[in-house]
């Protein structure tokens, strides 16, 4: 067995991999117009998030009802550089006050406040993404684990977390756009991210960084690290009475979920052009969680593909249905808890073998077939 194959999961997980990018890389691209590939990359940008949550919950037992929360900074501090990349002088020279954001002016802000004055470098804005992210969890993670604070402690601390700083956001509506959020974002770098070339580009960008992330996490979940994280989830004292410091690698995984969202919500920005509060509080944070739940918490490809497949739904049952679309979701919620605990990577671990036991059967007998006089 190669390296590869062996931070892969063998040639079975090298294989799910290899399918998946398939997928996104080429399938879609060739069937979908400009506006569907568009929300399939939005749909992508939430399994950053899922992804997260496999690290996090599936292996590391940490269930974070929050996770909209770094998901939303990552896009804040996005749609910060953009919003002010789209505010020079000259494209806001009606304003009573021009090179400050629109809402800045409406709220009669004379002067851009100190805590946007970095994201004017592109270089501060991408190390603030993550950063900004990943230091609120390590935070939360360190006050938190080091007190052995978890279960459903933690899940309710994260949503209230959730909930505060959607208020937050909110009501600070001079610094942040308030409840409309950061919208009319319009260029990278002078780049029109508007147009459907720079979309088709953001897509694949998206896509990357999305396979990246999963092939991080499964070199960390066939290292030492993600053997810890499997007995800290089932035997967590017996791994504490061995030596180890289990709340510092229970910080480190939920930073590295942390990190994982912020940058599904910066590609969530750049991909949508604009981000607000309503990504940020609760409902979106459990949504989140629903996404890993439907495809395997304990499979980082699965969360994807249950991302994918929730986000299909709800637009296809609200776009078919308008009425009933509500109650068709929480149908298909109510079947994946009471008929398939495991996610949709439960039932390929399941059936995927004898499938692929047939398909060898018939190919063989099919041969054998072509070679008798």
């Amino acid at each position: 067995m190669t390296v590869l194959d062996k931070y892969l999961g063998g040639r079975q997980g090298t294989l799910g991999l290899l399918v998946l990018a398939l997928l996104v890389l080429v399938v879609f691209p060739l069937v979908l117009d400009a506006f569907r590939l568009n929300m399939v990359g939005k749909y992508l940008t939430y399994a950053f998030v899922a992804v997260g949550l496999v690290l996090c919950w599936g292996y590391g037992g940490i269930l974070s009802l929050g996770q909209g929360v770094f998901f939303g900074l990552g896009g804040y501090c996005m749609a910060m550089f953009l919003k002010l990349e789209a505010s020079d002088p000259l494209s806001t020279k009606i304003q009573t006050t021009p090179g400050i954001p629109d809402f800045m002016d409406w709220n009669q802000i004379t002067e851009l406040p100190a805590m946007w004055q970095p994201f004017h470098s592109f270089g501060f804005t991408v190390a603030a993404v993550v950063g900004v992210p990943v230091v609120l969890a390590w935070v939360i993670g360190l006050a938190l684990f080091k007190r052995r604070v978890g279960d459903v402690y933690f899940s309710i601390v994260t949503q209230a977390i959730a909930l505060i700083l959607t208020v937050l956001i909110v009501g600070q509506q001079g610094l942040t756009g308030g409840v409309n959020g950061i919208t009319d974002l319009k260029t990278l770098l002078g780049w029109d991210i508007r147009t459907d070339q720079a979309k088709y580009l953001l897509y694949f960008a998206n896509a990357g960084l999305l396979l990246g992330c999963i092939v991080l996490g499964k070199f960390i979940l066939a290292s030492k690290l993600g053997r810890l994280l499997l007995a800290m989830r089932d035997k967590e004292e017996r791994v504490r009475f061995s030596g180890y410091d289990v709340s510092s690698f229970k910080v480190f995984v939920f930073c590295l979920a942390a990190a994982f969202s912020a940058i599904g919500g910066a590609m969530f920005t750049l991909q949508v052009g604009f981000m607000s509060p309503s990504f940020v509080g609760i409902v979106p944070s459990i949504e989140m969680v629903i996404f890993a739940a439907v495809g395997g918490r304990l499979s980082l490809l699965g969360a994807v593909y249950g991302t994918l497949l929730v986000n299909f739904g709800k637009t296809y049952f609200s776009e078919s249905f308008p009425e009933l679309w509500l109650y068709l979701m929480g149908g298909l919620f109510i079947v994946v808890v009471m008929y398939l605990p495991n996610g949709l990577a439960g039932v390929w671990a399941k059936h995927g073998p004898r499938l692929w036991a047939w398909r060898r059967a018939r190919a063989a007998k099919a041969a054998a077939l072509e070679v008798q006089p």
